[in-house]
């Protein structure tokens, strides 16, 4: 365990020090890192990752914790407020229609797989990582007003999705009869609570960060440190209380975003460490979670990974943005990029932790192979596709029509970093 603690962290210092080199070759972290625990774990066996059940539920768990608290925070209301309507119209209508459209799929294409098994399926494959089209996003080729609409897309969707997925598998657990005693009205009062929590619980952490600032009691550099304990706080201390913490984390973030008023990178600490895991995640999820999907693959799963990246994605997202004012090629190059990442393997490995291996085998192959046709199809796609949008729309205005708000940071991206490599010119490079 030691010898494989050590080469994880070798891969990691490694990362670290090529990894503005091989962005150059649109090698993205989720990519290196999946390709890496595949190779060492299942491949040539280097990598003896074959982690307790205990260890992948708390990783994942305190990952996904994180990763939602830090999504919702960078996303205020103030940064929302110039194109709300935009944001509504995806996050409220697009997404639903996703996970109805998903579920119905499932439900007549999965095998044994009904009901509950099915909202899962969709639920957990529609939070969209804007990560894994990281070089799209630094693009200075295409609109900022897209990338920016993309972007609080995919930190808003996955906590929206949250309760579909926590509902989900309690019913699951629930129908199977596993040890798992959670009800979906147990469930439902779990996100009730989470909801009030976590939001009281943002609001006063944000107004007395806000205030210890004003006054000269804190510093920025200590500020994030703070604020990383703020975020695990929200998630354990409302399961102490009988809620759901992935909710209250997800809420805790989107108030004490609004109302901190520090700078950005008071979050940066907290941004970092979540890169961490979510890469931990990634190399958990090629060593360990693809080679156990894989044994029970089937072609109806393989087909559903298709049709969730392409027609379950793209078709609710058009539908959503009609009349919104935004041309053709901007709605389709929205619909595409709607890459399934990090959230979505997190509730992968919570199904493989809660269920029952009956259970798990029929759904989480499902969301084991889109993800991974995600990381290669929008890996590949982010820099040409980019540069193609970015010609047709030259000059045309349409796009960068309205508001022009504030351009936000990329989930595991400095706004430093961004910055520079769009100054670096058209293809971010300096």
């Amino acid at each position: 365990m030691d010898a494989t603690f050590s080469l994880i962290l070798i891969l990691l210092f490694l990362w670290s020090l090529f990894s503005q080199r091989l962005a150059r070759v649109e090698l993205t972290a989720p990519v290196a890192f999946v390709l890496l625990g595949l190779l060492l774990g299942k491949g040539i066996g280097v990598l003896d990752l074959a982690p307790s059940p205990e260890i992948v539920r708390t990783l994942a768990e305190v990952t996904l914790a994180w990763v939602l608290f830090t999504d919702a925070a960078r996303l205020s209301f103030r940064a929302l407020r110039p194109e709300l309507g935009l944001y509504a119209r995806l996050l409220l209508l697009g997404l639903p229609m996703c996970i109805g459209l998903g579920t119905l799929l499932a439900m007549g294409l999965l095998p044994g797989v009904t009901g509950w098994a099915a909202l899962y399926v969709a639920a957990a494959l529609a939070p969209t990582d804007a990560a894994l089209g990281a070089t799209m996003m630094v693009d200075p080729a295409v609109p900022a007003r897209v990338r920016r609409l993309i972007n609080v897309e995919s930190g808003l969707n996955d906590g929206i999705a949250t309760p579909f997925v926590v509902l989900a598998l309690a019913g699951v657990a629930a129908a199977g009869s596993t040890a798992h005693t959670l009800t979906s009205g147990g469930a439902l009062v779990e996100l009730a609570i989470g909801l009030v929590y976590g939001t009281a619980l943002g609001l006063v952490a944000g107004w007395l960060l806000r205030y210890a600032l004003r006054k000269g009691w804190a510093t920025e550099d200590v500020a994030g440190s703070g604020v990383l304990a703020l975020a695990l706080l929200s998630y354990t201390s409302s399961i102490a209380i009988g809620g759901n913490g992935f909710i209250a984390a997800f809420l805790a973030g989107l108030a004490f975003g609004s109302t901190h008023g520090a700078p950005q990178r008071v979050l940066l600490f907290v941004e970092q460490t979540a890169s961490l895991f979510s890469v931990l995640v990634w190399l958990l999820f090629g060593a360990v979670l693809l080679p156990a999907a894989f044994d029970h693959l089937t072609w109806q799963a393989g087909l559903y990974a298709v049709l969730s990246l392409t027609v379950l994605r793209m078709v609710p997202v058009a539908l959503s943005l009609t009349g919104s004012g935004l041309d053709r090629r901007t709605v389709l190059f929205v619909g595409w990029f709607g890459p399934r990442g990090l959230a979505s393997v997190i509730f992968g490995l919570l199904a493989v932790e809660e269920l029952a291996p009956p259970a798990w085998q029929m759904i989480v192959p499902v969301v084991a192979c889109t993800v991974l046709l995600s990381v290669l199809a929008h890996g590949v796609t982010s820099a040409p596709l980019a540069q193609r949008y970015g010609k047709a729309v030259a000059g045309t205005g349409a796009p960068s029509a309205g508001p022009a708000g504030e351009d936000l940071p990329v989930r595991g991206m400095r706004a430093d970093t961004i910055s520079g490599r769009r100054r670096g010119g058209r293809d971010g490079r300096t």
